[in-house]
Protein backbone atom coordinates (compact mmCIF):
# COMPACT_ATOMS: atom_id res chain seq x y z
CA UNK A 1 0.00 0.00 0.00
CA UNK A 2 1.53 3.30 -1.10
CA UNK A 3 -1.39 5.59 -0.24
CA UNK A 4 -3.65 6.40 3.27
CA UNK A 5 -7.29 7.38 2.28
CA UNK A 6 -8.72 8.60 5.62
CA UNK A 7 -12.38 10.08 5.89
CA UNK A 8 -14.44 11.53 8.59
CA UNK A 9 -17.62 9.93 8.73
CA UNK A 10 -20.63 12.51 9.74
CA UNK A 11 -21.21 15.56 7.55
CA UNK A 12 -18.27 14.08 5.23
CA UNK A 13 -19.71 10.44 4.04
CA UNK A 14 -23.17 10.85 5.53
CA UNK A 15 -25.28 13.93 4.87
CA UNK A 16 -26.31 13.87 9.01
CA UNK A 17 -24.46 13.64 12.11
CA UNK A 18 -25.07 10.20 13.02
CA UNK A 19 -24.60 11.11 16.64
CA UNK A 20 -27.10 13.57 17.35
CA UNK A 21 -29.32 11.31 14.92
CA UNK A 22 -28.84 9.03 17.40
CA UNK A 23 -29.88 10.65 20.03
CA UNK A 24 -32.95 12.00 18.11
CA UNK A 25 -34.00 8.42 17.54
CA UNK A 26 -33.86 7.10 21.35
CA UNK A 27 -36.21 10.57 21.52
CA UNK A 28 -39.19 9.34 19.35
CA UNK A 29 -38.70 5.55 20.19
CA UNK A 30 -39.48 6.93 23.63
CA UNK A 31 -35.92 5.52 24.97
CA UNK A 32 -35.26 8.74 27.09
CA UNK A 33 -37.21 11.44 28.59
CA UNK A 34 -37.66 13.31 25.12
CA UNK A 35 -37.63 17.28 26.62
CA UNK A 36 -34.07 16.59 28.81
CA UNK A 37 -32.26 14.51 26.40
CA UNK A 38 -33.25 16.89 23.88
CA UNK A 39 -32.77 19.95 25.82
CA UNK A 40 -28.68 18.69 26.41
CA UNK A 41 -28.03 16.80 23.05
CA UNK A 42 -29.14 19.88 21.29
CA UNK A 43 -26.66 21.79 23.45
CA UNK A 44 -23.71 19.62 22.86
CA UNK A 45 -24.30 19.87 18.58
CA UNK A 46 -24.51 23.49 19.14
CA UNK A 47 -21.31 23.37 21.11
CA UNK A 48 -19.48 21.11 18.45
CA UNK A 49 -20.58 22.99 15.67
CA UNK A 50 -19.19 26.09 17.66
CA UNK A 51 -15.92 24.16 18.09
CA UNK A 52 -16.49 24.63 21.58
CA UNK A 53 -17.41 21.09 22.80
CA UNK A 54 -16.19 18.93 25.71
CA UNK A 55 -15.56 16.00 24.30
CA UNK A 56 -15.15 14.05 27.03
CA UNK A 57 -18.26 15.56 28.58
CA UNK A 58 -20.41 14.88 25.62
CA UNK A 59 -19.23 10.78 25.82
CA UNK A 60 -19.65 11.14 29.38
CA UNK A 61 -23.16 12.00 28.45
CA UNK A 62 -23.30 9.90 25.10
CA UNK A 63 -22.41 6.30 26.35
CA UNK A 64 -24.08 7.03 29.61
CA UNK A 65 -27.74 6.89 27.77
CA UNK A 66 -26.31 3.91 26.24
CA UNK A 67 -25.42 2.11 29.39
CA UNK A 68 -29.44 2.38 30.74
CA UNK A 69 -29.85 -0.80 28.73
CA UNK A 70 -29.10 -4.27 28.46
CA UNK A 71 -26.59 -4.77 25.10
CA UNK A 72 -29.14 -7.36 23.44
CA UNK A 73 -32.02 -4.11 23.60
CA UNK A 74 -29.75 -2.12 22.60
CA UNK A 75 -28.75 -3.76 19.70
CA UNK A 76 -32.46 -3.90 18.67
CA UNK A 77 -32.61 -0.27 18.80
CA UNK A 78 -29.66 -0.21 16.48
CA UNK A 79 -30.92 -2.25 14.04
CA UNK A 80 -33.77 -0.55 13.89
CA UNK A 81 -31.95 2.89 13.50
CA UNK A 82 -29.75 1.83 10.68
CA UNK A 83 -32.81 0.73 8.65
CA UNK A 84 -35.06 4.07 9.44
CA UNK A 85 -31.98 6.73 9.28
CA UNK A 86 -29.00 5.59 8.12
CA UNK A 87 -29.42 3.40 5.24
CA UNK A 88 -31.53 6.14 3.60
CA UNK A 89 -28.86 8.84 4.15
CA UNK A 90 -26.00 6.66 2.67
CA UNK A 91 -25.81 8.49 -1.13
CA UNK A 92 -23.97 7.07 -4.04
CA UNK A 93 -21.84 9.85 -4.33
CA UNK A 94 -19.80 8.96 -1.13
CA UNK A 95 -20.00 5.24 -1.98
CA UNK A 96 -18.10 6.06 -5.10
CA UNK A 97 -15.43 7.75 -3.22
CA UNK A 98 -14.96 5.14 -1.32
CA UNK A 99 -15.02 2.48 -3.70
CA UNK A 100 -12.25 4.60 -5.97
CA UNK A 101 -9.76 4.23 -3.36
CA UNK A 102 -10.48 0.99 -2.54
CA UNK A 103 -10.14 -0.27 -5.93
CA UNK A 104 -6.85 1.56 -5.76
CA UNK A 105 -5.46 -0.23 -3.46
CA UNK A 106 -5.36 2.43 -0.51
CA UNK A 107 -5.14 1.84 2.77
CA UNK A 108 -8.81 2.95 3.96
CA UNK A 109 -10.31 4.03 7.36
CA UNK A 110 -12.94 6.45 9.08
CA UNK A 111 -11.63 8.50 11.88
CA UNK A 112 -14.73 10.06 13.83
CA UNK A 113 -15.25 11.37 16.90
CA UNK A 114 -18.99 9.41 17.48
CA UNK A 115 -18.00 6.44 19.64
CA UNK A 116 -17.52 3.33 18.36
CA UNK A 117 -20.56 1.89 19.33
CA UNK A 118 -22.68 4.17 16.98
CA UNK A 119 -20.22 4.21 14.20
CA UNK A 120 -19.31 0.43 13.49
CA UNK A 121 -22.44 -0.57 11.84
CA UNK A 122 -22.39 2.59 9.68
CA UNK A 123 -18.98 1.76 8.36
CA UNK A 124 -19.75 -2.04 7.83
CA UNK A 125 -22.44 -0.65 5.66
CA UNK A 126 -19.89 1.91 4.07
CA UNK A 127 -17.74 -1.36 3.43
CA UNK A 128 -14.76 0.34 5.27
CA UNK A 129 -12.77 -2.20 7.33
CA UNK A 130 -11.02 0.40 9.66
CA UNK A 131 -12.91 2.58 12.09
CA UNK A 132 -10.76 4.56 14.65
CA UNK A 133 -14.10 6.08 17.19
CA UNK A 134 -13.96 6.77 20.72
CA UNK A 135 -14.32 3.54 22.63
CA UNK A 136 -17.07 2.93 24.53
CA UNK A 137 -16.08 0.55 27.55
CA UNK A 138 -17.94 -2.95 28.06
CA UNK A 139 -18.20 -5.49 31.33
CA UNK A 140 -17.93 -8.93 30.81
CA UNK A 141 -21.29 -9.31 29.40
CA UNK A 142 -20.89 -7.16 26.46
CA UNK A 143 -23.13 -4.15 27.87
CA UNK A 144 -21.58 -0.48 27.87
CA UNK A 145 -20.68 0.62 31.12
CA UNK A 146 -20.90 4.29 30.19
CA UNK A 147 -17.27 5.01 30.67
CA UNK A 148 -14.62 6.34 27.83
CA UNK A 149 -11.60 3.87 27.17
CA UNK A 150 -8.74 6.18 26.51
CA UNK A 151 -8.96 9.44 24.87
CA UNK A 152 -11.54 10.90 22.90
CA UNK A 153 -11.05 10.84 18.98
CA UNK A 154 -11.55 14.74 18.53
CA UNK A 155 -9.11 17.57 17.25
CA UNK A 156 -5.73 16.34 18.09
CA UNK A 157 -6.82 13.58 19.56
CA UNK A 158 -7.43 11.96 15.82
CA UNK A 159 -3.78 12.48 14.98
CA UNK A 160 -2.83 10.55 17.81
CA UNK A 161 -5.14 7.86 17.48
CA UNK A 162 -4.28 7.72 13.49
CA UNK A 163 -0.68 6.86 14.04
CA UNK A 164 -1.58 4.33 17.11
CA UNK A 165 -4.22 2.39 14.60
CA UNK A 166 -1.17 2.53 12.17
CA UNK A 167 1.03 1.14 14.58
CA UNK A 168 -1.47 -1.85 15.22
CA UNK A 169 -1.28 -2.64 11.61
CA UNK A 170 2.54 -2.45 11.20
CA UNK A 171 2.89 0.72 9.76
CA UNK A 172 4.02 4.34 9.94
CA UNK A 173 2.35 7.26 8.41
CA UNK A 174 6.00 8.28 6.72
CA UNK A 175 6.08 5.13 4.85
CA UNK A 176 2.58 6.53 2.41
CA UNK A 177 3.63 8.09 -0.67
CA UNK A 178 0.36 10.09 -0.24
CA UNK A 179 -2.34 10.37 2.49
CA UNK A 180 -5.40 11.79 2.30
CA UNK A 181 -8.25 13.04 4.64
CA UNK A 182 -11.32 14.23 3.58
CA UNK A 183 -13.45 16.16 6.34
CA UNK A 184 -16.15 19.26 6.58
CA UNK A 185 -15.26 20.96 9.76
CA UNK A 186 -12.57 22.97 11.10
CA UNK A 187 -12.63 20.64 14.11
CA UNK A 188 -10.41 18.35 12.05
CA UNK A 189 -7.47 21.10 11.34
CA UNK A 190 -5.10 18.66 13.26
CA UNK A 191 -5.41 15.92 11.15
CA UNK A 192 -6.17 17.88 8.08
CA UNK A 193 -2.46 19.74 8.11
CA UNK A 194 -0.92 16.66 8.21
CA UNK A 195 -1.43 14.61 5.56
CA UNK A 196 -0.03 15.34 2.12
CA UNK A 197 -3.45 15.49 0.31
CA UNK A 198 -6.41 17.59 2.53
CA UNK A 199 -9.62 17.29 1.07
CA UNK A 200 -12.81 20.22 2.18
CA UNK A 201 -15.00 17.86 1.99
CA UNK A 202 -19.25 19.40 2.31
CA UNK A 203 -16.91 22.21 4.37
CA UNK A 204 -18.51 24.71 6.52
CA UNK A 205 -17.98 28.03 6.40
CA UNK A 206 -14.82 28.22 9.09
CA UNK A 207 -13.26 25.40 6.85
CA UNK A 208 -14.05 26.44 3.73
CA UNK A 209 -11.99 29.76 3.98
CA UNK A 210 -9.30 27.83 5.86
CA UNK A 211 -9.31 25.98 2.73
CA UNK A 212 -9.36 28.46 -0.10
CA UNK A 213 -6.43 30.69 1.58
CA UNK A 214 -4.18 27.47 1.49
CA UNK A 215 -4.76 26.21 -1.67
CA UNK A 216 -6.96 22.72 -0.80
CA UNK A 217 -9.48 21.13 -3.01
CA UNK A 218 -12.97 21.54 -1.75
CA UNK A 219 -15.59 18.51 -2.77
CA UNK A 220 -19.70 18.60 -2.29
CA UNK A 221 -20.91 15.02 -2.47
CA UNK A 222 -24.72 16.30 -1.42
CA UNK A 223 -25.71 18.92 -4.05
CA UNK A 224 -27.23 16.43 -6.74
Amino acid sequence: MTELALFDLDHTLLPIDSDYEWGQFLVRTGAVDAAEFKRRNDAFFAQYQAGTLDPVEYLEFALGTLARYPRRELDTMHAQFMDEVIKPAIRPRAVELLQKHHDAGHLVGIITATNRYVTAPIARALGVEHLIAAEPEEDAQGNLTGRLVGTPTQGPGKVEHMHAWLDRLGHRFDQFERSHFYSDSHNDLPLLSVVSHPVATNPNATLASHAARLGWPSLHLFND
